[in-house]
């Protein structure tokens, strides 16, 4: 288990600095949109661990503690790869020690899988991170977006709008959940928490 501290959580088997990545596009006309809910687990979790990302760094909106590192890419979704890239060569994170939280409209809104490698299934913003990283071998924790029947008619119009009045009433308590897998990942690893959140 780790231990809290005011810098932010500390992982006590960790050997290497963490890096959490939500991805989204950024602009006032996109914060609500069903595409950018990576960006609001990783505020979330910027929120409880006391971190504010105010910082610029390498594209993104970027937080440093003792124990992890948060970022947002500000370079619009399909662009998100060029921004984890120069992250990870200016702190020379291995790959398997950076997590990416996406949106994922195959499962339905709340239900949470996370893998620790493979295809980026269709989602440009993790195919850049992978492209860009030259390794499919990045975690990846995918939050569900979907409607509760599954009909999406415009693919690219469904993501880029807003949640409805309805599923924002159950977004906070999904954020609030996918938030607890990247803690579980950062303190008790991706098998664990595989097993507790997928």
């Amino acid at each position: 288990m780790g231990e809290e501290t005011q810098d932010g959580p500390v992982a006590e088997a960790a050997s290497q600095r963490r890096l959490i990545v939500g991805l989204g596009n950024p602009g006032r006309e996109y914060e609500r949109t069903r595409h950018n809910l990576g960006f609001r687990v990783v505020e979330a979790l910027a929120a409880r661990w006391g971190m504010s990302l105010d910082e610029t760094l390498c594209n993104s909106r970027f937080a440093r503690s003792s124990g992890v590192d948060l970022a947002l890419p500000q370079t619009f979704m399909n662009r998100s790869g060029f921004a984890v890239r120069c992250l990870k060569e200016h702190f020379e994170y291995v790959p398997s020690s950076v997590l990416v939280v996406y949106d994922e409209v195959a499962f339905p809104l709340g239900r949470l899988r996370l893998r620790a490698k493979g295809s980026p299934g269709g989602h440009r913003g993790m195919e850049s991170v992978i492209e860009s990283l030259r390794t499919d071998e990045v975690p990846r924790l995918r939050v569900g977006v979907a409607p509760e029947d599954g009909e999406i008619d415009d693919l690219v119009r469904f993501v880029l709008e807003d949640f409805t009045a309805t599923e924002e009433e159950l977004v906070e308590a999904v954020i609030e959940r996918a938030a607890d897998a990247c803690d579980s990942w950062l303190k008790e690893g991706v098998t664990a928490t595989m097993n507790q959140f997928n």
